[in-house]
């Protein structure tokens, strides 16, 4: 049974995140600089635009570039750097196919801890340190992946009750939450700077 998702509050993108680990790979991977719903709504939209109800790694990673790029960059783009984004998108498929026969779930199913889940995020093309820890509170607090030392390994993201990330978005009142305190560390960030 999947997971309900709620973190492109639409309901047709939420369900389609909820039941492919590729699309939640890839709303992670657009998830910057554009709103959060935004960014997850992105593997629905390529989804639709493919003529498909699912993303396929081989598929995306074997697509013509030019053309990849001119699916996202339909209106409305499904970022902000439609072009860019593309490129990112198939690096991180073509990455998939290599090393997990095009599997995204494969990415977590077997890790033995943790700190090999984290280890295997960070590996993946676009995910730094941050959105690595980000997406494995993600697996952990909503899609039930918890290999020993999740929560660790997940640093501040990984706390239970806290409102940090899109791993704690469940609803629009946790959105709510989770923008607050972001817009709380960006003002303490520019208070630490101007002090």
């Amino acid at each position: 049974m999947s997971p309900t998702i709620h973190l492109a509050q639409q309901p047709e993108a939420d369900e389609l995140l909820g039941r492919s680990p590729l699309a939640a790979l890839v709303g992670m991977l657009l998830d910057q600089q554009v709103p959060m719903e935004w960014a997850f709504s992105g593997p629905y939209t390529i989804a639709r635009r493919m003529g498909r109800d699912d993303l396929d790694a081989g598929e995306i990673a074997s697509y013509d570039p030019d053309a990849f790029a001119e699916l996202l960059k339909e209106k409305p783009a499904v970022h902000r750097y439609p072009g860019n984004m593309a490129k990112r998108v198939q690096v991180l498929c073509r990455y998939l196919v290599d090393e997990y026969g095009g599997d995204a779930s494969a990415v977590w199913s077997d890790a033995g801890s943790g700190a090999e889940l984290l280890t295997r995020l960070k590996a993946l093309p676009g995910f730094g340190e941050q959105k690595a820890g980000i997406f494995l509170a993600l697996l952990g607090k909503q899609y039930g992946v918890q290999p020993k030392g999740w929560r660790e390994a997940a640093g501040a993201y990984g706390e239970k009750g806290s409102f940090r990330s899109a791993a704690d978005i469940t609803g629009p009142e946790s959105l709510a939450k989770v923008r607050a305190h972001k817009q709380e560390m960006k003002r303490a960030a520019k208070a630490g700077k101007n002090g």
